[in-house]
């Protein structure tokens, strides 16, 4: 019969072999190349620079980055469970107290977190829209300063003063094309609009699948359960931070380091009031 703490273990390596399969995804996405010598060598290639792939690629809608939600959710939810085992080991209390504590700390803070996020989120849609009107009710009523506008944000990124009136033309000739362009560069806006509900439901699981992983030696019973659960969360805390890399110039040891560093230092933290508290309770 299959035992909690196996169940435990393999929750936690699930996890973690997730996390690493995606770390070294995008290591793994090379393409051959052949110089001009005939030496064949792997270079990285995160798309196609064919004339009809870059053509369909920026005719297609932008994608949407859910990146930040899933780190976001994903960190938060290892600290905030692993506060509480800290804390409740601190304090020398009883192992289902943490438990108890950590499930319910992790669906609330989890639900927390996602409409957090969601509002949030629904607060950058209502910013962009609200530009977008600012700038349609200009256009219409003074067209000659918003096309002013737009030769002055050409001359800044470098068109030659004698193309400024004709792109500048091209641009204005299509209202909602000129009216992106304002939003981003006169507001500093993203031309595309995140969806509120795909946020938070990306900070939602990213929140339990990592915030889980510190609980289960305890709900499994294991001896020694918190170091067990410390050593789980310093995996995971490495791995959201090297997950972090496929999409920074810092290396993933660096990146894993540095959330390592934050999140083991919250941790240290909980584990220092706790038994503080334990003291002054005596």
């Amino acid at each position: 019969m299959v035992q909690k703490g196996e169940i435990a273990f393999a929750g936690t390596l699930v996890v973690i072999l997730a996390l690493f399969h995606a770390i070294q995804w995008p290591f793994s996405c090379t393409h051959i190349h052949e110089d001009q010598e005939g030496i064949a060598t792997a270079h990285a290639v995160e798309h196609e620079h064919t004339a009809e792939a870059i053509r369909d690629r920026l005719a297609a809608e932008p994608p949407q980055s859910y990146l930040r939600d899933v780190v976001y959710g994903g960190i938060d939810g290892v600290i905030s469970t692993f506060a509480i085992v800290s804390g409740v080991a601190g304090a020398h209390l009883a192992p289902g107290i943490v438990s108890i504590l950590g499930g319910a700390s992790l669906i609330a803070d989890g639900f927390a977190m996602a409409a957090g996020n969601y509002l949030a989120t629904t607060a950058e849609r209502d910013e962009f829209r609200h530009a977008e009107s600012v700038e349609h009710r200009h256009i219409d009523t003074f067209p000659e300063g918003e096309q002013e506008e737009v030769r002055e944000i050409l001359r800044r990124i470098g068109i030659p003063a004698d193309l400024v009136d004709k792109a500048a033309a091209s641009i204005t000739a299509d209202r909602d094309r000129w009216v992106r362009i304002m939003v981003r560069d006169e507001y500093g806006l993203p031309t595309t609009v995140r969806s509120p509900s795909r946020a938070a439901s990306a900070t939602f699981f990213a929140f339990l699948i990592c915030g889980i992983v510190p609980l289960l030696p305890f709900i499994a019973g294991l001896g020694g359960s918190f170091w067990i659960a410390a050593g789980a969360a310093g995996v995971v805390f490495v791995s959201i931070g090297a997950l972090k890399s496929r999409w920074s110039v810092r290396p993933w040891w660096q990146s894993g380091l540095m959330t390592l560093a934050v999140g083991g230092g919250a941790a240290g933290l909980a584990f220092a009031v706790g038994y503080w508290l334990r003291r002054l309770a005596g």
